[in-house]
């Protein structure tokens, strides 16, 4: 813990990527941990999402218990660091199943004829244990009613328009979280309001366009879990796939990225009215980076050991931008906006 001073406010945008989500799990927990740094909005999309609701829960179970903002503030953190514990050891009990592993792991006879079958004829019932966790440890209902909780921004795929939409307030339901989640080769896309959804990691991994016109802060934090570079060209089917997986995810993010270098460069020259225009401080925590040492092997990995080892680096590494960076904030971002061209 740091000494007393004025809590620092800022937004947290949270990538998706599986059971790597256990690495900012980690990140968050070294986060409120701190106790002066204080949480304005949550931009997350699948693992990000589910990271991002646990986290506000916390704080809108303690407005339920506290009236004196600094005692909710200091008892949400701590809500919020179990509710994280809970959601992440007991996906990791869950293992692969969590993440849509196949049926033919659980009834081998299928193994022969998944290739072919999709989501709804390999998984008719559309079986989701990781819903059943997600409503235990989050009470949509308690989170939808808070003023008290930081504001959640979830990103899912219209499957319809192929464009991101955003769920918040009433609208942030466990379907939305899971839709948000949904892989469309291995879950049912999630129907919500007669539309159908897909994992919002093809639109918005995460979005950083709410945080930047509807929070109060001018700081957000990124914590990515997808690499941008790739040192080598993949050479095997299983490398190639999952680099695809990997450019995909992030181009959202790029673009947004890029539009908001181009907005500030424009200011810095003069040529935008900068009245009109929010001063936005961007960080970030590459946990791609962390996470490369673990190879393709580590992204089908999701027992509860992993877990737990993805939890430590996650805290190491978020202590460690606690260190370089605690004051930035508020004054000036610390990572390059986009990469020169």
């Amino acid at each position: 813990m740091t000494e007393s001073r004025t809590p620092q406010r800022i937004n947290l945008a949270l990538q998706g990527g599986g059971p790597h989500g256990a690495l900012t799990w980690g990140v968050l927990d070294a986060l409120l941990e701190d106790g002066q740094i204080e949480l304005d909005s949550i931009s997350g999309t699948s693992a990000g999402a589910m990271n991002a609701v646990a986290v506000a829960h916390g704080f809108a179970q303690a407005a339920q218990q506290y009236q004196d903002p600094q005692d909710v503030r200091q008892a949400g953190a701590d809500l919020a660091r179990a509710t994280l514990t809970r959601l992440w050891e007991g996906t990791g009990a869950l293992g692969n199943l969590a993440w849509g592993a196949p049926l033919s792991q659980v009834f081998p006879g299928l193994a022969m004829m998944t290739p072919w079958l999709a989501p709804a004829q390999a998984n008719p019932l559309d079986i989701n244990p990781l819903r059943q966790l997600l409503q235990r440890e989050v009470d949509f209902e308690l989170l939808a009613a808070s003023t008290a909780a930081p504001q959640v921004f979830v990103c899912a795929t219209n499957v319809r328009t192929g464009q991101g939409e955003i769920f918040s307030g009433d609208r942030l339901t466990a379907d939305a979280v899971m839709a948000s989640a949904c892989l469309p080769l291995v879950f049912k896309a999630v129907e919500i309001n007669g539309e159908a959804y897909w994992d919002g990691c093809y639109s918005g991994n995460p979005p950083l366009y709410p945080l930047i016109y509807s929070a109060q802060s001018s700081d957000i934090l990124l914590v990515q879990i997808n690499p941008v570079e790739h040192l080598r060209v993949p050479a095997t089917v299983p490398e190639i796939t999952d680099r695809v997986n990997e450019i995909t995810f992030n181009a959202g993010l790029l673009a947004e990225l890029r539009s908001l270098e181009f907005a500030h460069r424009l200011r810095a020259e003069g040529k935008i009215d900068t009245g009109n225009f929010k001063e936005v401080y961007m960080h970030r925590i590459d946990g791609g980076a962390v996470l490369a040492d673990f190879g393709l092997a580590g992204k089908t990995r999701a027992d509860l050991g992993f877990m737990r080892q993805l939890f430590a680096l996650g805290r190491t590494v978020g202590l460690q931008w606690l260190q370089d960076h605690r004051t930035d904030i508020g004054l000036r971002s610390s990572f390059q906006l986009a990469p020169a061209s």
